[in-house]
């Protein structure tokens, strides 16, 4: 029986407390790498004023959540903050068949779950490069009133203490810097030697490289 050829897509993972500037890096590294696809969580934490759903997250209602986690159509999921989040089982696996790159913006709980699904995903975690400045951050944003911004910072402390359990560790204290460690991630990623042969299964066959993967 032939091998059947691995997923030439990759999954990237990027977990961080909030305020440490998770969103700010991964938009700048799809304006940069746009054949990476954003994967779209679901929540049931009400839309900030800029956001739409649909394309930062599918809102949806508490009740709507639990069916949908009890019917097993995340992959992950979590409550952060008193809020639901996941991700969809079946829109990852087609987009890395298909070749497709995909990073989740997720927490460090939901990244524990992808690894049993896919431990082949790539986790990177981004540290603030102190708590103070991760306090500045969040109050200039201007978008959690003062209690919400304690209760995060009380968080923080418990959420960094699983950057451990990550390949990959950016500390963010300059953004362009942090944005190159990031973009470097991705590219040696796309180097790893599963996903090059099953990008490139002809050339390996004509090169006489045998990749042995199922």
């Amino acid at each position: 029986m032939p091998d059947t050829p691995v997923a030439s897509g990759s999954v990237f993972m990027v977990v961080a407390p909030s305020g440490a500037g998770k969103s700010t890096l991964v938009n700048a590294l799809l304006a940069q790498e746009p054949t990476i696809k954003l994967s779209i969580s679901y929540t049931t934490r009400p839309p900030r004023t800029s956001e739409q759903h649909g394309r930062e997250y599918y809102f949806t209602s508490v009740d709507d959540f639990l069916t949908r986690r009890a019917a097993g159509e995340f992959l992950e999921s979590a409550e952060v903050h008193g809020n639901y989040y996941g991700t969809s089982r079946l829109v990852i696996a087609e987009q890395i068949k298909a070749g497709t790159d995909v990073l989740l913006e997720i927490d460090w709980q939901g990244a524990q779950q992808m690894k049993k699904q896919f431990p082949q995903a790539v986790g990177i975690f981004i540290l603030p490069p102190s708590i103070d400045a991760l306090e500045e951050r969040l109050k200039k944003r201007g978008q959690d009133e003062p209690q919400v911004i304690t209760r995060r910072l009380l968080a923080a402390g418990g959420e960094i203490a699983h950057a451990s359990e990550f390949e990959y560790v950016i500390i963010n204290q300059e953004f362009a810097t942090a944005l190159s460690e990031l973009t470097a991630i991705v590219k040696a990623t796309r180097c790893r030697f599963a996903q090059q042969a099953a990008r490139n299964s002809f050339l390996f066959a004509q090169l006489g490289i045998h990749t042995s993967l199922s």
